[in-house]
């Protein structure tokens, strides 16, 4: 298969959305970059719509039930801070970063959701220190390219902060510019996390947030001008993307709290749990229901009761529920007992403990217990698309796709670089490609 471009830069913009258009327009470099090619600002993100199923779902072309990537975390009953999804072993199938590298091309990417360890030239993936005895750099340098990314830390390292945003950010712009400049990836993916976290902690439309997207503004601008400076702009095509999009909330289900009630979850003297028969496992906006036992057919009935009652009170702020069937056609995680959807103003926590339903202060939000603003929805929700951007080499000018799925860019992505994703749930979008 004809390659249609030398290098692609794929620059994901967690959690910008098609609300965000009107904005990106007026903005420089989204502006310029709309001009010179084509878009589409209505891309159907998948369910459940949080980050790590959804850059999953980007680099594969597959719904979660079939990459394998169902969550940001591992199921953990009664762990304060469950694991993430960070390893590239728990994708099923091909990626591609994999096929890429298997034509004998370069490879990077940045802070790109589920790549630790993964098989990238140039790797610093997304993983954090998540116990006590654990410390960030040698975590990273463990599941990533280590001289890269030591290398990255001296040159770059006084830019981050920690976790905290803007800086972690622009560190990894820094990085972007520098990998750019040196290495001259044939693939490299990059994920910022500025607007996703200040749309969490002060809310969709909050000032924080469109500051944020202002900031990206001139994270683009500089990456397009590193790829001049290193003569690769015109053999490169650029793609600019959003995950998903966010809703504002003030109430927190806490659906633990009932199944505890109920004799299905068990905890001990301090509160911690012991023990559990069925589970709700937030993905923020939806949530799933897991039983211990899958073939327990009382407990599911006893499960789907309570639902059942919670549906009928829009209050307790239920909108939809699942069985495993339905959440499976949804593209959700097929192991699932139930899944439910979540209405406007509330979402998913998994505390076990407290009231069933808490009203969440900006104390609660300061403290990083709730958060104003979460994704996780159905993708079905009014308002809620992501957007896709294309310029460059192999990219129409001036073609607006009306509607397209985000399972649908990796396989579009493959086509530009002459590979093949074998088989995908989505489609290449043929009318954004020069042939």
């Amino acid at each position: 298969m004809s390659r249609l471009t030398n290098h692609l830069v794929v620059i994901s913009f967690d959690c910008l959305s098609s609300l965000d258009f009107p904005l990106l327009e007026q903005l420089p470099h989204f502006n310029k970059l709309l001009d010179q090619g084509s878009y589409c600002k209505k891309v159907e993100t998948i369910y459940p719509s949080v980050t790590y199923p959804c850059h999953t779902s980007i680099v594969t072309g597959r719904y979660p039930k079939n990459h394998g990537i169902v969550n940001n975390t591992l199921t953990q009953p009664g762990k304060a801070s469950p694991d993430w999804y960070w390893h590239r072993k728990h994708i099923k199938g091909t990626t591609l970063y994999d096929e890429a590298k298997k034509a004998g091309m370069t490879t990077g990417a940045l802070l790109w959701p589920v790549t630790a360890r993964a098989n990238i030239d140039y790797n610093m993936p997304e993983i954090f220190a998540n116990r006590k005895w654990h410390h960030q750099i040698p975590v990273s340098l463990l599941n990533g390219s280590k001289r890269y990314q030591l290398d990255l830390n001296r040159r770059f390292g006084h830019v981050r902060n920690g976790l905290n945003q803007p800086e972690l950010d622009d560190f990894v712009l820094e990085s972007t510019i520098h990998t750019i400049k040196t290495k001259k990836p044939q693939l490299l993916l990059v994920h910022f996390v500025d607007l996703d976290s200040q749309r969490h902690y002060h809310g969709f439309s909050s000032d924080e947030a469109m500051d944020a997207i202002k900031r990206h503004d001139n994270r683009l601008g500089r990456i397009v001008e590193s790829l001049q400076e290193a003569g690769i702009y015109e053999e490169t095509t650029i793609a600019v993307l959003g995950d998903h999009s966010a809703l504002d909330e003030s109430k927190a289900i806490k659906l633990n709290v009932l199944l505890k009630e109920h004799g299905l979850i068990d905890t001990d003297s301090k509160g911690a749990i012991q023990n559990w028969i069925a589970y709700c496992k937030s993905c923020d906006g939806s949530a799933y229901i897991y039983l211990k036992d899958s073939s327990d057919l009382q407990t599911k009935e006893v499960v789907k009761k309570l639902l059942d009652h919670l549906l009928i009170d829009e209050r307790n702020g239920i909108e939809k529920i699942y069985s495993q069937e339905q959440a499976a056609a949804t593209g959700a995680d097929d192991q699932c007992a139930f899944m439910v959807e979540a209405r406007r103003g509330f979402y998913f926590n998994e505390e076990h403990q407290g009231s069933f339903l808490n009203n969440i202060t900006d104390q609660d939000v300061r403290e990083k217990r709730f958060t104003h603003a979460c994704h996780g929805y159905s993708p079905k929700k009014e308002d809620y698309t992501t957007i896709l951007l294309l310029a460059g080499k192999g990219i129409q000018r001036n073609v607006v796709v009306p509607s397209m799925h985000l399972i649908d860019e990796g396989p579009t992505f493959a086509k530009l670089l002459g590979l093949d994703l074998g088989e995908t749930d989505g489609k290449v979008v043929q009318d954004f490609l020069t042939s």
